[in-house]
């Protein structure tokens, strides 16, 4: 039977007196007569000490040391000799060895003969060490180490303990590699180095004269480098990038991270493109109690293919000023963007400030409210970089646009009644020259609207049938900085008012009934909507904000066709659907559902856009939309529009998703828009041993991949039926080693008709360290439908992982 000694405290002190049974009996009387007392004068608990994850460092001095072996000698309070089997415990620190010897004067631990550390799941073997106790200083001699946060492992010729944050190791090699339960441990990766610190209070790694080896082969080689423990934010070289790219070449990037401050830091991004030159790039965030922003910003001094200089910047930054007692909360809202001319957008379309649209806005805005009432005050600008090829109309600027909002939450008495209330009013100006077209339709002129627009409705409602009439009042007056108007009749200044009237009404059935041997609720849903507004003439304005809605099963049931202000459709319409749902009726979750909807026009539609002809169709396109999630695995969905008169689709979108569990996703979408494009879009991410027929292999979880030993394929392919070319290409293989990750990714992206941007992606990913190459996982994860990074930490390892 081992022995167990315990120091620092006397041995009377472990021991306690024995109870006699009436001593306990009287306490348990006396706290049952206490209950009434203590429930009438509220007496409050205190909860016991909770477990302490680390003891101060006071407290550890004064922890006891537990020693068992199977056989013990020694003194008291001198020194204790332990052989076989040997075992030191002490709060946190587990020695084990063939003889251990502990001198309790200075606290020295002396281990010999397979001897095994283990510190809160950090665990050291080798054949000696000493230790100090106290102190955590000692030597350990050729240890093995792993350590339990980053999964790291690696050998050493020794090992200095430092203190319990640091430790040194010389002439060690440091990889994520698992080490095998026996024979030879050759890892693919490794860093062997001179010396190695590892500092835990700071949780990095230092090595000198390091070298980074693959398969045998040295990758990098430096005197001083850092490396992280953990995901804490440090200073320092991040791993470099490299790009292949058909414009700009071998595109090499070294960025740099500076940790300014818990609240602050910042990446430099210096690129060289073997084409082009040298972009000096860098991103700044902040995050303060009351603001917080990024800045961007890109610079190329002379590109050798467009010989000029070329540059980029953004800056998001929302402020919050403060409380006003009669405006409430006010804050700013800052968007800025500006590139240096057309083709950025087309140049450089992967660069840090990702300005890659071609409709770049510009706005400050200064917004608050209080109750029921909000306001907002801002300026609008645009940059639009053109294309000769393929030029659009640039938005209005909006310099300044103020509006006040008036929406309160309830009305005393009046139930589910709600009232919306919009003032505006904004300045619209352009560069363009002004142009009067067909039908005196006057286009690129500069103006002020003031705009009013106020909505009353009230809605019964029962669990059978709901009915919400409403009334929407709209009124607008321009002053243009010329006449617009019919010929003859050219006004600076137009008016208008214009109210529309509309019945929401709907009816709600359910039954239940079983489909395919599955109990489901299915309901039947019939609704109408109806709306009245009367014509004005509309045609002459400059169309300053407005645009048709996207005709669809939500926009259908809307009073106005159109988004925006400057056109008000002067609807007579009655618009008609039916929807059909299939529910789970244990948890509400929707497993089918059919809808379809048309209107049905009383009156011609007179009031349209520039370029459109009035609509005198009674019957509008009838559109059908469903979705199918039968289980968890498969899901389908899509809309149609059809044409009844034409007996054709106007446009058609069907989806449909294969997902079988992590890592295996198979996507397909079918959109077609008559006589303007019809595309098939592809997306998927899965194992190729599964398309191989090899055995179908579990998958450890998300962030964990399907194991080691794993190829996977992954992308996404646009292809356009119409044109029968590829638009954009994303595709490539994903190795899974279990300690480092191989990818390899061709992207292809279409800039015009004529032109692409093509480049090639490779990365080695080595788990737990750093990454070497271009980084194609932001491109995956933003175009593959549900990409899983094949190595995430989604939970940190427990404690009690290691437990001895």
């Amino acid at each position: 039977m081992p022995v167990v000694l315990r120091s620092a405290r006397p041995f009377a002190d472990c021991v306690s007196p024995a109870v006699p049974r009436w001593v306990l009996q009287a306490c348990g009387c006396l706290l049952l007569s206490w209950g009434p007392l203590a429930h009438s004068q509220g007496l409050s608990l205190q909860m016991s000490e909770r477990l302490q994850e680390t003891l101060p460092k006071a407290a550890v001095e004064q922890a006891p040391v537990f020693v068992s072996g199977q056989r013990i000698e020694g003194q008291t309070d001198a020194r204790v000799v332990v052989e076989g089997d040997a075992e030191l415990r002490r709060h946190d620190l587990v020695i084990r060895a063939q003889r251990l010897e502990h001198r309790r004067p200075d606290n020295l631990a002396i281990a010999q003969g397979d001897v095994r550390i283990n510190r809160e799941g950090d665990v050291f073997e080798g054949p000696a060490l000493q230790l100090q106790l106290d102190t955590y200083e000692g030597v350990f001699e050729q240890p093995r180490f792993a350590f339990l946060r980053t999964g790291g492992e690696g050998d050493a010729a020794q090992v200095e303990f430092k203190g319990r944050d640091l430790l040194v190791a010389h002439r060690v090699r440091y990889t994520t590699c698992p080490r095998p339960a026996s024979g030879e441990w050759a890892p693919d990766w490794y860093v062997s180095a001179s010396r190695i610190d590892f500092d835990q209070a700071e949780e990095t790694g230092t090595a000198i004269n390091g070298v980074l080896r693959f398969k045998g082969v040295p990758l990098l080689a430096s005197p001083w480098v850092s490396f992280p423990l953990s995901d804490r934010r440090k200073s320092g070289v991040l791993p470099p990038t490299f790009n292949i790219d058909n414009r700009s070449g071998l595109e090499i990037t070294a960025p740099y991270y500076l940790n300014l401050a818990p609240n602050r830091d910042a990446t430099l991004y210096p690129t060289l493109m073997s084409r082009r030159g040298v972009d000096l790039a860098g991103e700044y965030r902040y995050l303060e109690r009351t603001y917080a922003g990024v800045l961007r910003a890109a610079y190329m001094p002379n590109d050798r293919l467009r010989r000029e200089d070329r540059w980029a910047a953004t800056l998001q930054h929302q402020h919050q000023l403060g409380r006003h007692d009669w405006l409430g909360p006010i804050g700013l809202r800052l968007n800025l963007n500006r590139v240096s001319d057309d083709n950025y957008w087309r140049d450089f379309p992967r660069t840090s400030t990702a300005l890659t649209e071609r409709l770049l806005p510009s706005e400050a805005v200064l917004s608050g409210g209080r109750g029921d009432w909000s306001f907002s005050a801002g300026a609008y600008r645009w940059q639009t970089l053109q294309d000769v090829d393929a030029p659009i109309v640039a938005p209005y600027d909006r310099l300044p646009s103020v509006a006040v909002a008036y929406r309160p939450r309830a009305w005393a008495g009046w139930g589910d009644t709600s009232l919306d209330v919009l003032g505006e009013v904004t300045h619209f100006r352009t560069d363009r020259s002004p142009v009067i077209g067909g039908l005196n339709q006057t286009t690129d002129v500069n103006g002020t609207r003031w705009l009013g627009v106020a909505q009353f409705d009230h809605t019964w409602q029962t669990p059978g049938w709901y009915l919400r009439p409403g009334l929407r009042l709209h009124a607008r007056q321009y002053q243009f900085a010329q006449g617009v108007g019919p010929v003859g009749e050219r006004q600076r200044s137009q008016s208008f008012l214009i109210p529309t009237a509309f019945l929401d009404g709907g009816l709600f059935f359910e039954r239940e009934a079983s489909l395919f041997g599955r109990d489901v609720l299915q309901t039947l849903e019939p609704r109408a909507f109806y709306t009245a507004t009367p014509f004005r003439e509309q045609g002459y304005l400059p169309v300053y904000d407005s645009s048709a809605l996207d005709f669809n099963l939500a926009t259908i049931f809307t009073p106005n066709a159109f988004g925006g202000h400057d056109r008000v459709a002067d609807l007579h319409a009655l618009t008609l659907g039916l929807t059909s749902r299939l529910l789970s009726p244990q948890t509400g979750a929707e497993w089918m559902s059919f809808g379809v909807a048309q209107r049905i026009r009383l009156s011609d539609q007179r009031v349209v856009l520039p370029g459109q002809t009035p609509i005198n169709e009674r019957l509008s396109d009838v559109l059908f939309g469903g979705s199918l999630n039968w289980t968890p695995q498969w899901s389908f969905g899509g809309t149609v529009q059809y044409n009844p008169k034409n007996r054709e689709s106007v446009r058609t979108t069907l989806s449909g998703r294969y997902s079988p569990g992590n890592y295996r996703v198979v996507s397909a979408a079918y959109r077609l828009q008559r006589g303007e494009s019809e595309q098939l879009d592809l997306g998927w991410q899965w194992p190729l041993r599964d398309l191989l027929g090899g055995p179908r292999v579990p998958d450890l979880g998300p962030g964990r991949g399907l194991g080691p030993g794993h190829w996977y394929s992954v992308g996404r392919l646009n292809y356009s039926l119409q044109d029968r070319r590829i638009v954009d290409l994303i595709a490539g293989f994903e190795y899974d080693a279990g300690c480092w990750i191989g990818r390899i990714v061709l992207e292809r992206l279409q800039q015009s008709r004529t032109s692409a941007n093509q480049r090639i992606l490779f990365q080695l990913e080595f788990t737990g360290f750093s990454r070497i190459g271009s980084n194609p996982l932001q491109t995956l994860r933003e175009n593959v439908p549900r990409y899983q990074y094949l190595r995430e930490q989604i939970n940190p390892p427990s404690r009690f992982e290691r437990y001895d």
